[in-house]
């Protein structure tokens, strides 16, 4: 990896931060797509929209994405959606599964400071998954289980903290490498973290 005069980025991230691929460059009513995502808060400065379009076989065949956001989040975006098309297109099940893990080994890394804003681009195609399956009669293969938002900016929910604590995190940094949650503005980090140990509580006492 490269960094020379990329402020940190790989000569990746760099490249599909000055070259981003698949952007929205027409109207939503244009582009007419099958399910629409978005995620983020005007308030802590980065917002993500995704559009997909899905063949009748559930592939994501074509991907436009629009953003408020830094370098990393444009980045990991334009590569994610490069990842979701390729090879005639994923899954939506597969898309699903989709982790910044995943798209981070694909750009080469993230500084460190700088791994939340990789968070984006998953979570609005999640989103967008799911605006898909309600649309087309299959809401029943959503989670239905209510969700309640505890990080608004990088819209992490009690259930992903239940789910980490179930896989074996045990402390709160870890909760934050895995999730990113408290690393936009911060203010849930007190609730956070009174939630993170009810659960360890409540599953290993």
């Amino acid at each position: 990896m490269n960094t020379d005069n990329n402020f940190g980025y790989s000569d990746t991230v760099m490249d599909h931060f000055t070259n981003p691929r698949n952007v929205l460059r027409v109207t939503e009513e244009e582009y007419a797509a099958n399910g629409v995502g978005m995620v983020g808060n005007p308030t802590c400065g980065d917002m993500m929209k995704i559009w997909i379009k899905v063949d009748h076989s559930d592939k994501i065949y074509d991907l436009k994405w629009k953003t408020f956001g830094c370098a990393s989040a444009i980045g990991s975006t334009s590569m994610m959606s490069e990842m979701v098309t390729e090879n005639g297109g994923m899954d939506i099940n597969d898309a699903l599964k989709l982790k910044p893990e995943d798209i981070m080994n694909r750009l080469g890394g993230l500084p460190s400071i700088k791994i939340h804003c990789s968070v984006l681009g998953d979570k609005a195609l999640r989103s967008a998954i799911h605006d898909y399956l309600r649309k087309t009669g299959r809401g029943d293969q959503i989670d239905e289980k209510q969700a309640t938002v505890i990080c608004e900016c990088l819209n992490v929910t009690d259930h992903e903290i239940e789910e980490e604590v179930l896989e074996g995190v045990s402390d709160f940094e870890t909760l934050q490498e895995r999730t990113k949650i408290s690393t936009g503005c911060g203010k849930c980090r007190d609730k956070a973290i009174e939630l993170f140990e009810s659960y360890h509580a409540k599953y290993f006492g």
